[in-house]
């Protein structure tokens, strides 16, 4: 059902959200509940509006999700079926774009070579836990350095080797503290720079990591025969 309200426009407690264009929607408040309109007449002028009451929206949809509560840490042993549910995530993303590559139906890691990664320093995980010690996402992350290489330089890298946050809590930047966490251990640990590869079906992943301000390094290309 809609209906037509005249709106003297500055007497309207509107609120402002970057994905509206401000000459054509806004976000008003009526009652306590938040409402997408679209705007009709001039801006500076008492105008009249196109109020669908099918377009009620909540808080969350128009602010997004409260960024969460959340401790990052070393990975432990009690973090194994968290982290495993995730791998299965990452696994089946992996899978849904090159089925030709990936399994669907496997592990990464058995149990007993988590066990062992959970206490090698050389290949350090981390998790994001929430107040009940919730697995929220995680960082799997390598020290590499060419020591003698007859071409290559002696500088520490880290390498994220996989970094996965919960599908069902995307939007809370969890993967953006996660890798900027994974940053500040990099340069306590006298790390020259942080790399990582990702595949090029993982779109999502691709923006992400440029949006944190990762640059290309190098290209992997292929051709099917």
């Amino acid at each position: 059902m809609s209906t037509r309200l005249s709106v003297d426009f500055p007497k309207l407690n509107l609120c402002s959200w970057s994905g509206l264009c401000p000459f054509c929607s806004i976000v008003a408040v009526i009652n306590n509940s938040f409402y997408i309109i679209r705007l009709q007449g001039e801006y500076d002028k008492p105008f009249y509006v196109a109020f669908n009451q099918k377009m009620k929206y909540t808080k969350k949809d128009i602010f997004g999700r409260r960024e969460s509560a959340m401790d990052i840490r070393r990975a432990q042993e009690k973090d194994m079926d968290g982290i495993n549910s995730l791998l299965c995530q990452v696994l089946m993303v992996h899978h849904n774009g090159r089925p030709d590559l990936f399994k669907g139906n496997a592990k990464k890691y058995t149990d007993e070579e988590l066990k062992m990664l959970f206490g090698d320093d050389t290949k350090p995980i981390f998790v994001g836990v929430d107040e009940e010690e919730n697995v929220l996402g995680y960082a799997f992350c390598v020290f590499q350095q060419h020591i003698g290489s007859n071409i290559l330089t002696d500088i520490k890298t880290l390498y994220i080797d996989d970094l996965c946050v919960d599908e069902a809590r995307r939007g809370e930047h969890i993967g953006k503290k996660l890798y900027e966490y994974v940053i500040n251990f990099a340069k306590s640990q006298g790390c020259y720079n942080v790399t990582l590869n990702v595949w090029a079906c993982n779109e999502g992943a691709k923006k992400f990591y440029e949006n944190c301000g990762l640059v290309p390094q190098k290209f992997g290309m292929e051709k099917i025969l």
